[in-house]
């Protein structure tokens, strides 16, 4: 969901909302993978009656879920699974599910690493990567949702026909994403540099609401899988430069607006070019 630090009210229990509103919360989510659709229809009854939902759709790190609820109160025919492991965003989010009384949604705490195990091949419509933590520094790359390793998961569990859509304050992850999709064998559908002004109906997180206040523009890709990849392509993904650093543009002072968690590298940068242009007037 992006470097974010979550303030809680004085009277926050973790363990009294995560069981205040449990039922939003799915604790065993591997004792489904292939029949999400039918087994949550409808969500909360106890009872499928044969039916299923149209379309299981991903939110994967929601947040605090207004991205997620939003998304389910607008498409009541398809299935909204958030996944987190931060433990206060799947308090908060539950919470938001239960108290917006949607049928269509809940929340699952694992992480990336689980997909495999929750979710069966080819049985989930749509993937949104909200504003995840870019790992700006190379060696810290590897936990990028967006590298050519991930991207090959998400293919795996990804109906045919089906979305990745990432959505993020940083221009250089979105850069690096494009080369990564490359590898990993995905078709882009559209890339953009401001995804408020030319997708303006998609619903917006607490933490593009916060970003927005700040003077961010959302970058966004949105791309299906294509042809299977070579190892040759994928072995290109892994080569690539992982540092964000390098996917800025050349005129750092010109940014209007430094991506979160970049802020100090940039700083750095700028000053270290300044001292280089003194010295060789000097």
């Amino acid at each position: 969901m992006g470097l974010t630090h979550i303030r809680t009210p004085k009277n926050f229990v973790l363990e009294e909302r995560l069981a205040r509103f449990g039922t939003a919360i799915e604790e065993r989510p591997e004792a489904y993978a292939g029949r999400w659709a039918e087994a949550c229809w409808p969500l909360g009854s106890g009872h499928a009656g044969g039916a299923h939902f149209d379309a299981v759709h991903l939110d994967l790190g929601c947040g605090k879920g207004a991205f997620l609820a939003e998304s389910a109160r607008r498409a009541p025919q398809d299935l909204f699974i958030g996944m987190d492991i931060e433990p206060i965003c799947i308090a908060y989010a539950a919470q938001r599910i239960v108290e917006d009384g949607l049928t269509n949604a809940l929340v699952l705490p694992r992480g990336a690493g689980a997909l495999g195990r929750i979710f069966a091949p080819g049985e989930i419509a749509a993937i949104t990567l909200n504003f995840p933590t870019p790992y700006p520094k190379r060696h810290f790359a590897p936990r990028r949702t967006t590298t050519v390793d991930h991207l090959l998961a998400y293919r795996r569990i990804i109906a045919a026909g089906g979305t990745l859509t990432l959505r993020t304050d940083s221009q250089p992850l979105r850069d690096y994403t494009l080369i990564q999709l490359a590898a990993a064998g995905y078709e882009v559908l559209w890339s953009s540099d401001d995804v408020r002004r030319e997708h303006p109906d998609t619903p917006a997180s607490e933490y593009e609401s916060r970003l927005a206040a700040q003077g961010a523009t959302v970058w966004g890709v949105c791309a299906t899988p294509a042809a299977e990849p070579t190892q040759d392509q994928i072995a290109q993904g892994r080569a690539a430069e992982q540092s964000l650093m390098a996917y800025l543009p050349d005129d750092l002072e010109s940014l209007p607006y430094v991506p979160l968690g970049m802020e100090a590298a940039v700083t750095n940068l700028i000053n270290r070019r300044r001292r280089e242009a003194a010295r060789e007037r000097a």
